[in-house]
């Protein structure tokens, strides 16, 4: 089967309003090739996302705390956002950083991007490397915003992703495009029933 033969065709989209504040919720009605059968699929579209690895001068990676709403506890990440009208990926990374630490770079580095979730997103995450990121002002975080600061060694990143604190996928990416984070291949045990 060909990569055309696999190709879904667009019959139709709406919008609806679902209330959502990150996202457009469009339904796309879709012809299945394999079969001829029309299928209702969801869609979020979103603006793009960024993530960036900051490093000092140290080769510490500058990581947040925060809670996360889905989840319902603190998770461990790397510092990142939405990227707002008019900017590019690595503007928004800079004043994602600045503002949810006060941290700055001169020294940035494009790592590529990935998609968010292909199944039921439009966008994609960029991932930036900061180096030698500098504190030059206090965070200037928004109304729903809580974050803490904590620097991170190369091993106590690989640590927290070894033993399962650190799993939020889009940080994971983005630390793996600058440290060896987990051997190959990575086995971690099932979290027990409680």
């Amino acid at each position: 089967m060909s990569d055309d033969e696999l190709t879904w065709q667009r019959l139709g989209s709406r919008y609806e309003d679902a209330g959502l504040m990150l996202f457009e919720k469009r339904i796309d009605t879709l012809r299945n090739p394999r079969n001829g059968q029309t299928f209702d699929r969801l869609v979020l579209e979103s603006v793009d996302w960024v993530n960036v690895v900051a490093l000092d001068t140290h080769g510490r990676s500058l990581m947040i705390r925060q809670f996360r709403f889905g989840v319902g506890y603190n998770t461990l990440e790397t510092p990142g956002g939405m990227v707002d009208p008019g900017e590019d990926s690595k503007t928004a990374a800079a004043r994602e950083l600045l503002e949810e630490t006060g941290y700055r770079s001169d020294n940035w580095q494009y790592l590529g991007a990935v998609e968010p979730n292909p199944a039921f997103h439009n966008h994609l995450c960029h991932h930036w490397l900061a180096t030698d990121v500098e504190l030059t002002k206090p965070q200037d975080l928004g109304a729903g915003e809580a974050i803490k600061l904590e620097f991170m060694s190369q091993e106590q990143v690989r640590d927290a992703a070894m033993c399962g604190e650190l799993k939020h996928a889009l940080a994971l990416s983005a630390l793996a495009r600058v440290f060896p984070i987990w051997p190959m291949p990575f086995i971690q045990s099932e979290p027990e029933d409680g």
